[in-house]
């Protein structure tokens, strides 16, 4: 994909004539609140399906379209602003995927195999599973090697209403979580409906993962988890009642997200995992936790002290990342998940936990803050199409913050009030993907399923190839 940033006059017909890309696809692939009105700095897909490629000294446009097997036309017309005879070293080039009509008779296998490509990355890049039928002229694209990961997404919406968000996104998840059995002092836990949520998984050969969590929004959960980590009784307890919810209804995994937990209850809580582990591994289940985004090992505060990023990579099988809320909802106005702070989170992880046990926390919603700021004013959540509606709806021209590689925009009610508004597009999710495979990370964590992010989804199959365990 081709991320186009809207200028002043620019116009979705002219957009779809100047990147040779079908108009109504255009539009759907951005599933844009009104065509016919782009706001200034909104951040487009242009659906050409392909890569970067950085020019070397002495090629050119003809001898980097020999090297990727395409048509010369098609890397010009990819790259409309770049003079063909004027490449230098260091420029970026957009050579668009290797296309294949289908013919009478063929299969996903056998376009796999002409390529010397795995059907199961054929069929993702194309949005299909691999027992989808193929139809004779349709157009399949051939997809180039891509990094591998893993993509967990947490729900926690109705029912009814989170397995329909699994089904939307399924081919491109390998775990989702239901949200969340909260744990009572006495090693129970709340019931939690997540029935439907289960079968959509397993209908997307999506691996379901049970979370539990110690807090509200009224409670930090910190004495709650004190008491339970002070008693082995009370923790094998609670591991009894998860692995009776695990066994009946279907959940594989287990996701601890104990949050605010007392510094002085760190060892507890690095027992409590390895107990975990224990118990849950003979049983074919794997353990994983959510950790706080620390940038040192003695980082203080209650969020951050008890979560020991060492013991958690070493006893979880996978680690999660909460790399998101530096725009606290309670908070002023800023980016949710500011790249440069995700950054040296990411880089003390590595310090302490291997890389492919680290998910990447990717937050998928916009918040929208009244200004002035006032102590105690709480921020609207919504989605970033919302944002986008809005943009649109009071003509807001769209910022960028470079350092933080997030959007944001400023806008006055029918009311009078000025608001300001951070959220997600384009140009931020492909920083988080680049992030991601720069380090070679493990996965991608989604918080939360609900909010539509369509250009999320379309650049996430475009960087990754991710992995189904079933």
């Amino acid at each position: 994909m081709i991320i186009h940033v809207v200028k002043a006059g620019d116009q979705l017909y002219d957009l779809a004539q100047r990147y040779q890309v079908d108009l109504n696809q255009l539009i759907a692939v951005n599933e844009l609140p009104d065509p016919n009105r782009l706001v200034i700095g909104l951040a487009l897909l242009i659906p050409i399906k392909g890569t970067w490629h950085t020019v070397l000294a002495g090629e050119s446009m003809w001898s980097i379209a020999g090297n990727y097997r395409i048509p010369l036309n098609s890397i010009l017309n990819a790259n409309p602003n770049i003079d063909p005879t004027a490449l230098m070293p260091g420029m970026k080039i957009y050579v668009p995927l290797q296309s294949h009509e289908v013919q009478q008779g063929e299969t996903l296998a056998t376009i796999a195999s002409l390529y010397g490509v795995s059907i199961y990355s054929l069929a993702q890049e194309n949005a299909l599973t691999i027992t989808d039928p193929i139809f004779s002229g349709q157009t399949l694209y051939i997809p180039r090697e891509k990094p591998i990961i893993e993509v967990n997404a947490y729900s926690y919406q109705p029912d009814a209403e989170g397995a329909q968000s699994i089904r939307e996104v399924g081919e491109l998840l390998t775990i989702a979580s239901p949200f969340a059995y909260l744990v009572q002092s006495d090693g129970s836990m709340e019931p939690f409906e997540d029935v439907l949520m289960i079968a959509a998984s397993y209908e997307e050969n999506i691996v379901p993962m049970m979370s539990i969590l110690n807090f509200t929004p009224e409670d930090e959960g910190s004495s709650v988890t004190h008491t339970i980590l002070s008693s082995e009784e009370l923790m094998n307890t609670l591991l009894d009642n998860i692995l009776a919810v695990m066994k009946e209804k279907g959940y594989q995994g287990l996701n601890i997200d104990f949050e605010y937990v007392l510094p002085e209850d760190r060892e507890r809580y690095n027992t409590f995992i390895q107990l975990a582990v224990d118990r849950l591994h003979p049983e074919g289940y794997f353990v994983s936790t959510a950790l706080a985004p620390k940038t040192s090992a003695d980082q203080t505060g209650l969020l951050y002290e008890a979560h020991d990023y060492e013991a958690h990579g070493r006893l979880a099988d996978f680690v999660v990342l909460m790399t998101y809320e530096w725009g606290y909802i309670y908070g002023p106005p800023q980016a949710i998940s500011p790249i440069n702070q995700m950054r040296r989170v990411v880089e003390y992880a590595l310090t302490e936990i291997p890389a492919e046990k680290i998910f990447l926390g990717f937050e998928i919603y916009a918040r929208d803050w009244k200004l002035p700021h006032a102590e105690g004013q709480v921020a609207e959540n919504f989605s970033s199409q919302e944002a986008i509606e809005r943009a649109t709806r009071y003509n807001a021209e769209i910022q960028y913050d470079e350092v933080a590689a997030s959007p944001f925009f400023r806008y006055v009610d029918e009311e009078g009030v000025e608001h300001e508004v951070w959220f997600e597009d384009a140009r931020s999710a492909q920083a988080k993907f680049d992030l991601a495979k720069e380090y070679g990370l493990g996965g991608i964590s989604y918080w939360v399923l609900g909010y539509p992010f369509p250009q999320n989804w379309e650049l996430l199959r475009e960087n990754f190839l991710v992995r189904k365990r079933l």
